[in-house]
């Protein structure tokens, strides 16, 4: 069931695929409060604090669902945006107040505008025919993160997202991770059960920092302010904790 969460005002936002809801869990009780039923199963979700919304991608409607979350714990459905494609990743820079989603089935990459819900830019990141999947960006910087099904790819937001470094990972690549603060993207493929930690340059350009292996479909890299990374490790039902000590 579940898919993927986001934290909003003292509650977090909870996809449920095989319901096709989205769930508000209360963050000091860990109570289960109101859920919305969706038009289409949920995949990624995040609570967009400058407009007090919950936005959806539903893939299967090849659409995002924007929900309106003014009062925290209670949703409702506030529009819904159609796309040309299968929206498939995301990330929110508000100092732009745009959200980013990729396109897996057309290759592209798109901005929309969170006010007016409408696609601002299209842009292609160069990944194979399997399609781009997760996204990360760097606000100051002015650099989107693709990540490829082999490679992430950095992006120009400041212009016209133009291509600049590309980082080996390995096959398997689904979402990624980045951290503004120190300038370290991590990302872990499943097929080639390694993950990658690299930093980036003002210029978009990445150096490799570590790649440490981990297991055959272990994906979905997160690190904590610290560098810690977890790794999701579905084959053998467990998290992975890799720490700066052991790279």
């Amino acid at each position: 069931g579940p898919s993927s969460g986001s934290v909003g005002s003292g509650v977090a936002y909870v996809g449920n695929r095989a319901s096709q809801e989205v769930c508000a869990v209360d963050l000091q009780t860990l109570a289960l409060g109101r859920c919305l039923t969706l038009p289409s199963p949920p995949d990624g979700v995040e609570f967009v604090a400058a407009t007090h919304e919950v936005w959806v991608t539903t893939p299967r409607t090849q659409s995002i669902v924007v929900l309106d979350a003014a009062q925290p714990g209670s949703l409702r459905l506030k529009d819904t945006i159609k796309l040309p494609g299968d929206p498939e990743g995301y990330a929110v820079d508000a100092s732009r107040g745009l959200f980013f989603t990729n396109l897996e089935d057309k290759g592209s990459t798109l901005s929309i505008d969170l006010t007016t819900h409408r696609v601002k830019d299209t842009w292609n990141g160069g990944c194979s025919s399997e399609g781009p999947r997760g996204i990360a960006l760097d606000p100051r910087l002015g650099l989107l993160f693709v990540a490829c099904t082999d490679h992430v790819q950095a992006l120009d937001m400041n212009h016209d997202g133009a291509r600049l470094g590309q980082l080996d990972t390995g096959a398997g690549l689904d979402n990624l991770d980045y951290a503004p603060k120190t300038n370290m993207l991590y990302a872990a493929a499943g097929k080639a059960a390694r993950l990658t930690v690299a930093s980036v340059s003002a210029r978009g350009q990445f150096s490799l920092v570590t790649q440490t292996q981990t297991a055959p479909g272990a994906r979905n890299a997160v690190a904590d302010e610290s560098g810690i990374v977890y790794v999701a490790d579905p084959q053998g039902a467990r998290l992975l904790v890799v720490r700066p000590a052991a790279n």
